[in-house]
């Protein structure tokens, strides 16, 4: 089984407007982490940036400047991809996984392969995400009441998982409490 957990950290909450500029994550197969990666991105170079979302994540503008280019990071991203999946062979992809990635990273992510011109970003994974955020709802739902929200924190110190609050929105740390998420509720 081909998972590729991951995170991401962006210019704003819409994705046909604004862009990425953290991607974060581990590559585990059959229960073995193969690789983990974690790419700064300038953002597409028509993205809007929200200076709030910035300041969320503790990025300024000049951050963002010094990042590695889109197409850069993105012929990484395939060079990885490529080691693990044959984009050719409809039955072997990766299943998406993260914390909320359904309805926020997802979209986001096919876009930046948009944006670099591909369109075959089903080759690589399957359409039906696994997002921990539902998984962990259903796990949780006798006890949802006792949580004062959903956040990936908040689920995550429920559990018992130590949360460092001044690392929270680095995607590479993200993915990390949405791994250890998953095990828990899975285990």
């Amino acid at each position: 089984m081909k998972l590729f957990f991951y995170d991401l950290e962006t210019t704003g909450v819409k994705f046909w407007r604004n862009g990425i500029h953290q991607i974060s994550g581990k590559i585990i197969i059959d229960d073995v982490v193969k690789e983990t990666f974690n790419f700064h991105v300038k953002p597409y170079e028509k993205a809007d940036i929200d200076l709030e979302a910035l300041n969320i994540a503790g990025k300024t503008m000049e951050d963002l400047q010094n990042y590695d280019s889109m197409v850069s990071v993105y012929t990484r991203i395939i060079y990885m991809l490529k080691k693990y999946v044959d984009k050719f062979d409809k039955k072997d992809k990766f299943h998406l996984i993260g914390y909320n990635n359904a309805s926020f990273d997802n979209p986001f992510f096919r876009a930046f392969f948009v944006q670099n011109g591909d369109q075959y970003f089903g080759s690589w994974f399957w359409s039906d995400s696994i997002d921990i955020m539902v998984l962990a709802s259903n796990y949780l739902k006798s006890e949802r009441s006792n949580l004062e929200n959903f956040k990936q924190a908040t689920v995550a110190k429920y559990l018992g998982i130590p949360v460092d609050e001044e690392r929270l929105h680095d995607a590479m740390y993200d993915i990390d409490l949405c791994l250890q998420i998953y095990q828990k509720i899975s285990g």
